[in-house]
């Protein structure tokens, strides 16, 4: 039973992403702000309606309280790419590229640059798979890829 009501929850995230979408196209900002309440609400440890208010935070010119939303997203669940693409994208001073509503929405990385890593808890977490390289002096240093 529990299985079928975490489906069912999945589903429902996803549909609330897509009509997100389908809203912030034609600027009802506003609908999009009570939808994603609702379903925080309904979803107090769902990484994509943090992620969904800090895009529309975002488009509304709040970029300190988006930025808050896309870092509780990705601390809820550490593997939710589209917040990390978010904190990407607009945690720089000249934001370049497209916002993340889904996964269907982040580039894909290349296979050798990010994996999920689990902790002793099971929490699991995105990182850079990293290597240490050596210069002709013998002196190491962090690749990544």
């Amino acid at each position: 039973m529990k299985q079928t009501n975490n489906i069912k929850n999945i589903s429902e995230l996803d549909q609330l992403c897509a009509s997100v979408r389908a809203l912030v196209a034609d600027g009802a900002y506003d609908t999009c702000i009570e939808r994603i309440c609702q379903a925080m609400q309904r979803y107090p440890h769902a990484p994509q309606p943090h992620n969904l208010l800090g895009i529309i935070l975002e488009k509304k010119g709040d970029h300190l309280t988006a930025m808050k939303h896309f870092r509780a997203a990705w601390a809820l669940d550490p593997t939710y790419l589209p917040a990390n693409h978010n904190l990407s994208t607009y945690g720089t001073f000249f934001s370049t590229g497209s916002c993340a509503f889904d996964e269907s929405d982040v580039p894909p990385a290349p296979p050798s640059n990010m994996e999920i890593v689990y902790d002793e808890r099971g929490i699991g977490r995105a990182v850079y798979k990293t290597r240490v390289g050596y210069d002709e002096h013998g002196i190491g240093h962090v690749v990544r890829g």
